[in-house]
């Protein structure tokens, strides 16, 4: 079937978008979009693609769930759209980046600006439904995005994994850690944040690989 995703991406996830899992979880998709209220709009299911190609990916953040709240989700993982209050887990990722790397507070959570520099801000699941928090998953979508960091994993080299939670632990064990860089920590909401989050340095761990390998560091 034809998905309209970027087109380096469109390359190496092709055989993802003929198999039968993928053909369930796109119909089940469209069903929800016609019959309730889905985040994000169906055009960004697919902007962390659109926003780092594949050929330009240098770190990869890895989320659960699209926000649920109403004009939140605009298809980046942790990330919201331009005009929305900062969610308190991306307010805890901008004082970690503050007290790592000496820079202010951002007034916007919108993320594009790292997707651009080559930063994955990749959802397990892609969509979800209005104020209903995981209504998604157990869809198909974890099977597509485990191809799409198995993908990573396996074609590319030096590329910096932030895995937060147990959840993004567990996802991520299919990475290759001999030719990447894995960082882990506990979730940067307020529940887990002071056990495990604050404190990591992950964006300047992240930064100092790179250069190591002669890549452009991220401007977080």
């Amino acid at each position: 079937m034809q998905v309209k995703i970027e087109s380096s991406w469109q390359a190496v996830l092709q055989d993802e978008f003929t198999k039968p899992y993928f053909q369930k979880v796109t119909q089940f998709v469209k069903e929800e979009y016609t019959r309730t209220e889905v985040y994000p709009p169906g055009r960004l299911i697919f902007h962390a693609f659109q926003e780092c190609p594949f050929d330009q990916v240098r770190v990869v953040i890895l989320g659960q769930d699209p926000y649920h709240g109403k004009g939140q989700a605009n298809g980046l993982a942790f990330s919201v759209a331009d005009g929305m209050r900062t969610p308190p887990s991306l307010q805890n990722i901008f004082k970690e980046i503050q007290a790592d790397l000496g820079k202010p507070i951002p007034a916007s959570g919108n993320l594009e600006r790292w997707a651009e520099q080559g930063v994955l801000l990749l959802n397990a699941t892609l969509t979800v439904r209005a104020h209903e928090a995981g209504s998604h998953q157990k869809k198909g979508w974890e099977e597509f995005t485990d191809a799409v960091i198995k993908k990573v994993s396996d074609e590319k080299e030096h590329v910096v994994f932030m895995l937060w939670g147990a959840y993004a632990q567990k996802k991520g064990m299919i990475i290759d850690e001999r030719k990447h860089l894995v960082l882990k920590a506990a979730h940067p909401s307020p529940f887990a944040a002071d056990k495990g989050f604050f404190g990591t340095r992950h964006f300047s761990k992240a930064n100092a690989y790179l250069k190591e390998h002669g890549l452009r560091e991220i401007d977080w």
